[in-house]
C-alpha cells in the first residue's frame, strides 16, 4: 500500500476528528472569527495549491449567505492588491510556512489588517501570527495533500456557515452521519475503481463542478497531477457549456459533480449530452 493511498483511507477519522474540534475546543475561535468578518469592511480569503482550492469551497458559501468576500489566490493577492486597514484576511495553509502567506502576513501588518488563519500546524508562522488562528490538529499527509485539503475545507467551510448563521449541531451531526457512511463505502469503492476501464491511462480527464464543489474539482485535478502524473482540466460546469464542450472527442474521461438541489437536472443533462457524443 503506498503512502498516498494510507492518507486517503484515513480520510473518515481526521475528518470526524476536525468535526469534533469544531464543535468542541475550536468552537470560541469559529465564533471569535465570526465575529471579526461580520465587523469588517472588506474581507479577503485566500490560499496557495490545495489551499486555495479550499478558498474555492468556502466562497460560495459566506455568498450565499449574503456576506460575499474577495476569493484571491495568495500570490495574487500579495503582488496585485492594496489592502485597506479595516479589512480582515482569512489566510488558509496547511504548514502556515508557504512563501506567499509569510508575505501576506508582513503584508497585513503594515496595513494593519486583521488575519484569521487556517491552518494544519500550530507551530507555523500563520498560527503563530495570526489575530485569530484556528488549528485543525490532522496528522500531515506523507506529501500529496490529502487530509490536509479535507480538514482544511471542513475548518473553513464551518466559519463561512458560522458566519452566516447556520452552523449549529445538527449540520455537524448530519456531516458525521456522511462521514461514517463514507468509512463504511470505501472499500466498495474500491471495487468498483478497480474494474472500471474510466481509469485506463492516457486519457483526457474533465472535472466539472459548480457552487462549493468547484474546490474539490480543482483539488482533483491537483490530485490527478500531483498523485497520477498524468494532465488533466478542472472548470465550472457552465464554463465547460459555453465553449470547451466542442472539443471533446473518443477516450475523454468526464467527473461531474451534481447537486442535490442546485441545477441538478442541468447537469445530468450535461452527463446525456456527453454520453450521445460518443464517449
Amino acid at each position: 500500500m503506498t503512502h498516498f493511498l494510507q492518507d486517503i483511507l484515513r480520510q473518515p477519522l481526521e475528518l470526524q476528528s476536525t468535526i469534533d474540534y469544531l464543535c468542541g475546543a475550536g468552537r470560541r475561535r469559529l465564533a471569535e472569527a465570526a465575529a471579526a468578518i461580520r465587523s469588517a469592511r472588506h474581507v479577503y480569503l485566500t490560499g496557495i495549491g490545495s489551499s486555495w482550492h479550499v478558498a474555492l469551497t468556502a466562497g460560495p458559501l459566506f455568498s450565499m449567505g449574503g456576506r460575499p468576500v474577495y476569493v484571491q489566490d495568495a500570490s495574487e493577492l500579495l503582488q496585485f492588491a492594496t489592502i485597506p486597514s479595516d479589512a480582515v484576511i482569512i489566510a488558509i495553509s496547511r504548514t502556515g510556512r508557504s512563501v506567499e502567506i509569510v508575505r501576506l502576513l508582513a503584508k497585513a501588518r503594515k496595513s494593519g489588517t486583521v488575519v484569521i488563519g487556517v491552518t494544519n500546524s500550530e507551530d507555523g508562522p500563520l498560527a503563530q501570527e495570526a489575530q485569530i488562528p484556528i488549528v485543525v490538529a490532522a496528522k500531515l499527509d506523507h506529501g500529496i495533500s490529502v487530509n490536509t485539503y479535507s480538514t482544511l475545507a471542513a475548518a473553513t467551510g464551518a466559519l463561512a456557515s458560522v458566519t452566516v448563521g447556520f452552523f449549529d449541531d445538527a449540520l455537524a451531526a448530519s456531516l458525521s452521519r456522511a462521514v461514517a457512511e463514507t468509512a463504511r463505502s470505501v472499500a466498495s469503492w474500491q471495487d468498483q475503481i478497480e474494474d472500471s476501464a474510466w481509469f485506463l491511462p492516457g486519457s483526457a480527464c474533465y472535472f466539472l463542478a459548480r457552487g462549493s464543489s468547484l474546490g474539490s474539482c480543482h483539488e482533483a485535478r491537483l490530485l490527478w497531477e500531483e498523485g497520477v502524473k498524468s494532465p488533466a482540466t478542472a472548470m465550472g460546469t457552465g464554463g465547460f457549456r459555453h465553449g470547451p464542450q466542442e472539443m471533446v472527442g473518443a477516450g475523454a474521461r468526464f467527473g461531474i459533480w451534481i447537486d442535490g438541489r442546485n441545477m441538478r437536472g442541468q447537469d445530468l443533462a450535461v452527463a446525456r449530452d456527453l454520453i450521445r457524443s460518443g464517449l
